[in-house]
């Protein structure tokens, strides 16, 4: 049985405000005809189908296109998708009985009172699998365990008895291979901090690989951007994103997960990812004279390129005199390119009088863990300095955070 495993498409995105639909769509033609060349029997996307909570038509209209011409290259291919935590829910479940006769199962909730809906068995004509789809857990779905308990559960606890509880209805179905979904950080795991949400919730972030039974053949993960493995496990990974989702992940080998499975075995060999629109960063390493990043610029070759680039540019700040924009726009003109703004660099000097690069990028911000972020408000507020952040104050803000969460805000 051929499995292939995939996570994170974030169909939808805007990518510093331009749309990122044709190659969302090359992505996806590519996918379509490596799954008929490879004869893929079962196709696991870890979460994180769409960028936002509320994705445009555009986009919903594009995964349901694909499922569709999907279907019609592959007759025998299933399809498993779960919600991460970018998506809805509601929204994804909305769509299930639909998606149901084109052989593709949907997972949005976990519920505690009924764990054996996660668990789905999957026949195929080259073998059967049992499938444990658990989608992104928010502490609401996980309320339940805590009214079981005589001392309340922190969200690790929470999240491994509800694998466990997956786990164990997935034993009771006949004997075959095991694969287990998740879209979470895995403690360990490699996280790209200036595209990834942190996913705090009630002070906890990273959940240990000991969750996942010692029976599942396969784990595939979503969340992290990075293909990665966990736990130094072959056979527990993040297939990663099919495309960069930021400047700093422009160096990713984008891949998807080839995973063959028979009773006795589990092989897992990665697919790397055509590059569909390349992301350039100017200069690479430090910031050079506004003179040398101009004639960088001049000499960018775009003629290959199908899609425009995306490019963005770092400028000193002591460069950024009033014609610094306008000889950059010159340098770039006639050039087929998505810009994607300057980013100020300015130079200070720490403690060890050493240089180090201050950067002036609000996009930035959304990566901020807001328990770092309470913390350092107490370091420098005049009344507050030194003092620790009362755990009540804590408590509040995880509570305030996971109702954001439940309500698809974050």
């Amino acid at each position: 049985m051929k499995v292939l495993h995939t996570s994170d498409w974030h169909l939808g995105q805007q990518f510093y405000e331009h749309s990122r639909f044709e190659e969302h769509q090359a992505f996806l033609n590519w996918l379509t005809e490596t799954l008929a060349a490879q004869h893929i029997d079962l196709l696991l996307v870890a979460g994180d189908i769409y960028h936002t909570a509320t994705p445009p038509a555009s986009a919903e209209n594009q995964l349901y296109q694909f499922i569709k011409n999907t279907k019609q290259r592959c007759p025998d291919l299933h399809i498993v998708i779960i919600a991460g935590n970018h998506d809805s829910a509601n929204r994804i479940m909305a769509a299930k009985p639909l998606l149901a006769q084109f052989d593709t199962h949907v997972v949005g909730r976990f519920d505690t009172a009924s764990p054996k809906d996660v668990v789905l068995p999957i026949s195929t004509k080259n073998g059967q699998a049992h499938v444990v789809a658990m989608p992104f857990l928010r502490s609401s779905d996980l309320s339940h365990y805590n009214r079981q308990e005589e001392q309340p559960l922190n969200y690790n606890q929470a999240v491994a008895l509800a694998y466990k509880d997956a786990l164990n209805a997935a034993s009771e179905l006949p004997k075959a291979p095991l694969i287990v979904m998740g879209h979470l950080h895995a403690k360990g795991g490699d996280i790209s901090t200036d595209s990834e949400r942190n996913l705090v919730i009630g002070g906890e972030e990273a959940i240990s690989a000991n969750i996942f039974s010692e029976q599942a053949d396969y784990v595939a993960l979503g969340h992290l951007h990075k293909a990665q493995t966990v736990a130094k496990s072959e056979t527990i990974r993040y297939s990663g994103t099919p495309m960069p989702m930021s400047f700093s992940e422009r160096r990713y080998q984008h891949q998807v997960m080839l995973i063959e499975l028979s009773d006795s075995s589990c092989t897992v060999n990665p697919l790397y990812i055509p590059s569909f629109c390349k992301v350039i960063l100017l200069p690479e390493k430090d910031c050079v004279p506004l003179s040398e990043l101009c004639e960088l610029l001049s000499e960018l070759d775009l003629s290959d390129e199908n899609l425009a680039p995306y490019l963005r540019v770092k400028l000193s700040a002591h460069d950024t005199d009033t014609t610094f924009r306008e000889q950059i726009e010159q340098a770039l003109a006639g050039k087929q390119l998505k810009f994607c703004g300057i980013e100020r660099v300015r130079q200070e000097r720490n403690h060890q009088d050493d240089e180090q690069a201050l950067f002036d990028d609000v996009s930035q911000i959304e990566a901020l863990n807001p328990h770092s972020l309470l913390e350092q408000a107490f370091a420098n507020h005049k009344d507050m300095a030194g003092q620790a952040v009362p755990k009540e104050l804590e408590d509040l803000l995880s509570h305030v955070i996971d109702e954001l969460n439940t309500e698809d805000v974050l």
